[in-house]
């Protein structure tokens, strides 16, 4: 029997063909507050910027913190990007610019043939390169090379035009402290915020510490300076700053020649400027409060250092009462059962009748920490996981995007001041004109830079909150209840206690949320 053969005809094929995975890389600004947000725009900007590309899929961003373009091996965003891109795990490298990727040419240069040689290629924003479509490594080198003199250049552009407005006691405090705010280049009182200002010089000079002036503030409800909580160092910067007095001292701070920033010892001249704006405090209060907290640091054996003694246990500073505000402290209780450990409200030591919160015990506390802990794990998914879908949910990409925008518009002008600059020093502009340029730029960009500040402080608390949230999220997603209670894991998710009654208990939790957790007593 002859067997028959019928012939199938191939169809086309429609398999997805396999998308390129793009990483992004940017620097960021240090602040901690400063940093989430520049994070959260960039991912956004990138996100939309590779999704109008079909053939492609988001491979992650990596950053470095707002340190030197300069320095390579000191950068560990881009080191580990190098090294997933050797292991393939990455097809294609997108960032802003040549200067944020590296000032230096060689560097540049080597990255890059590095790079091409796995047959990954880059994509330069601002100078709309794309290595892929070289025909040669000249354009890089010039522009590369132009990155690295401008970093110098600007560097010593900024130092010339600072200097100027320095001793001629017009610069412009960008960022003034709380208590101030930038009004048309001038820094001017927030009276609300004064009003906190005085308060916090009038308890230093009582002789409250800057942990219990920072739980105070916090009890109370009132925002720092960017809407986080306060913190003993945020009020031992508040008492140091002789801002308050109405003078200014500039040059802080400066910039060595390979970009490192230092405390100013004296290596460089520093300017002082008096009654440069209207005060807060005067100077016989603010050179008390100095002599004050520096004679408190002595006699602890410290100096100015209050902090180590201040915080020789985890809950010290951080159990609130609920009755009179005040924190509690640790004592040592002997008794014929047993000794053992117990906290007391510093109100109620004080004062009886002003506050009658009995003491709790230091077992109580952990024991309540560890249940609620527990309880929480229990109903993740109800608390946490509701919790933070909320809170990215308010960062909307629109706040974000313009945001972008507005850095965009901030680095422009940034730019047309460095011309203006350079011109003025190369004698091609009247002083007169210049003056009058750079004060419409210096306007535009504190309008922009304003616009900035209220939308980051917007979404600024939540996404502390959010990175707060995902990570108690990620610590209860392990398998097993917590056994027992360690001050790491106290420190690592709650902010403070506040005592309701000698058996129970608020956490206040650094993600937002507060628990309470009530103890029943046998």
């Amino acid at each position: 029997m002859v067997a028959k053969i019928r012939k199938i005809e191939a169809t086309p094929s429609f398999t997805a063909q396999k998308k390129i995975r793009v990483a992004a890389y940017a620097r960021v600004s240090t602040g901690s507050d400063e940093q989430l947000l520049s994070l959260e725009t960039q991912k956004e900007h990138y996100d939309s910027f590779i999704k109008s590309h079909p053939e492609w899929e988001y491979a992650g961003l990596y950053y470095d913190e707002g340190i030197s373009g300069t320095k390579v091996e000191k950068r560990d965003g881009l080191v580990m990007l190098l090294k997933d891109c050797e292991e393939g795990k990455i097809d294609r490298v997108i960032t802003k610019s040549i200067s944020r990727f590296s000032r230096n040419t060689t560097n540049t240069l080597e990255m890059v043939r590095n790079l091409s040689k796995l047959g990954i290629y880059i994509f330069f924003e601002k100078e709309n390169i794309d290595t892929e479509h070289m025909s040669s490594e000249l354009m890089l080198s010039i522009l590369s090379s132009i990155a690295e003199s401008e970093s110098r250049s600007i560097s010593e552009n900024n130092k010339w035009s600072i200097k100027h407005r320095y001793e001629e006691g017009t610069y412009i405090i960008g960022y003034p402290p709380y208590g101030y705010d930038n009004v048309d280049g001038k820094m001017v009182i927030v009276p609300e915020e004064a009003a906190v200002v005085k308060e916090i010089f009038s308890w230093a000079l009582s002789g409250k510490g800057s942990h219990i002036i920072a739980n105070t503030l916090n009890e109370r409800g009132i925002a720092s300076k960017r809407g986080a909580k306060w913190h003993a160092s945020t009020v031992q910067g508040i008492l140091k700053n002789e801002k308050y007095t109405g003078d200014v001292i500039f040059q802080k701070t400066f910039t060595d020649e390979r970009f490192n920033r230092h405390t100013n010892y004296g290596e460089k001249n520093m300017y002082l400027c008096k009654e440069h704006h209207e005060a807060i405090v005067t100077h016989e209060i603010f050179d008390k409060v100095a002599e004050a907290m520096n004679r408190r640091g002595q006699e602890k054996g410290q100096g100015e250092d209050t902090g180590k003694y201040q915080n020789r246990y985890a809950f010290s500073g951080r159990i609130i009462c609920g009755e009179c505000g005040s924190t509690f402290k640790r004592r040592n209780h002997y008794k014929p059962s047993g000794n053992y450990i117990a906290w007391s409200c510093n109100g109620h030591l004080k004062d009886k009748d002003s506050c009658r919160m009995l003491y709790v015990n230091d077992n109580d506390i952990k024991l309540a920490l560890v249940r609620m802990l527990n309880k929480l794990q229990v109903g993740q998914r109800q608390v946490i996981k509701a919790f933070i879908i909320g809170l990215r949910g308010q960062n909307d990409k629109e706040r974000l995007h313009r945001i972008n925008e507005l850095e965009e518009k901030l680095d422009a002008n940034q730019e047309q001041q460095q011309v203006l600059v350079k011109l003025m020093s190369s004698g091609y502009i009247e002083p007169d004109i210049y003056h009058s340029e750079k004060n419409d730029l210096l306007q535009e960009a504190e309008l922009l830079y304003t616009e900035k500040q209220k939308l980051s402080r917007n979404i600024s608390g939540d996404l502390n909150h959010l990175q707060e949230a995902e990570k108690l999220m990620r610590f209860l997603s392990r398998k097993g209840s917590l056994q027992e209670y360690t001050d790491e894991l106290f420190l690592e998710f709650v902010d403070t206690i506040t005592v309701q009654d000698r058996h129970t208990f608020t956490f206040n939790l650094k993600c937002g949320l507060k628990l309470t957790e009530r103890l029943v007593v046998a």
